[in-house]
């Protein structure tokens, strides 16, 4: 662990309900940003409250920090979790041309789902956010059973499957230092590197997708993601920039 980031935590916990859960009963303790990897999730979820099965030898960790900035900016967290797994993962031997992004925060291998990731804040009584978590889960050894698995969703697929053997706690030890090279950037640069690395690995850039909204569906041609991490998509009315949707190829 030389290059692991300083005056960052690491735990390691044999098992615990979430680790997001887990994250957030510790976040008033912590003095900085903390690495929490699970070995075993008994109540793992993933976006709007779905659960997120955990098979044995996967990868189920959260990252506490306490960001600076505006709510909107602290969300662009999404896309440089993508960008530091997408490294972690070629770090452990993925071969890098088989990786792609999906917008907000999947990491995709030959088109299958491999790792997906969640934001969640805590608020500071002001209006503003005291602590930010963001889960991430990655298919190391093996994928969900198709029962856990919600209707249209991508194939799930594990490193296993392009020969990549690796532990949980080894994983951990390559994503942190990534995740901590990207996070400087966003916070000296701000988004525009972030945002430009992302769209290079940005799957179905180009192609008609769907975004799924609570009131609507929108199918459009998607050609690009806004300086606020907007999703554009061209559709037969004009642009239309979407904050937050399902997405579905």
């Amino acid at each position: 662990m030389t290059d692991w980031p300083a005056d960052v935590g690491r735990r390691v916990l044999p098992e615990t309900d979430s680790t997001m859960a887990e994250a957030a009963r510790r976040a008033p303790t912590l003095a900085g940003p903390e690495w929490l990897l699970a070995l075993r999730q008994t109540a793992g979820r993933g976006r709007r409250g779905r659960a997120w099965s955990m098979p044995p030898g996967n990868f189920a960790a959260s990252l506490t920090l306490r960001p600076d900035g505006p709510v909107d900016q602290i969300a662009l967290r999404s896309f440089t979790a993508s960008l530091a797994l997408r490294d972690a993962l070629i770090v452990v031997g993925c071969p890098a041309e088989a990786l792609s992004l999906k917008w907000p925060n999947d990491v995709l291998l030959h088109g299958g789902k491999l790792a997906g990731i969640l934001l969640e804040s805590i608020g500071n009584g002001k209006g503003g956010v005291s602590h930010l978590i963001i889960g991430i889960g990655v298919n190391l050894a093996s994928v969900p059973e198709a029962a856990a698995l919600e209707p249209f969703a991508l194939p799930p697929v594990s490193l296993r499957e392009v020969g990549v053997t690796t532990t949980p706690e080894a994983f951990l030890d390559a994503l942190a230092p990534p995740f901590a090279r990207h996070e400087a950037s966003l916070a000296t640069y701000g988004f525009g590197p972030t945002r430009t690395a992302w769209l290079a690995h940005a799957a179905r850039i180009g192609e008609v997708i769907t975004a799924r909204l609570p009131q609507e569906e929108i199918t459009g041609t998607f050609t690009d993601m806004d300086t606020a991490g907007n999703l554009v998509l061209e559709t037969s009315k004009g642009p239309r920039r979407i904050a937050a949707a399902d997405i579905y190829f």
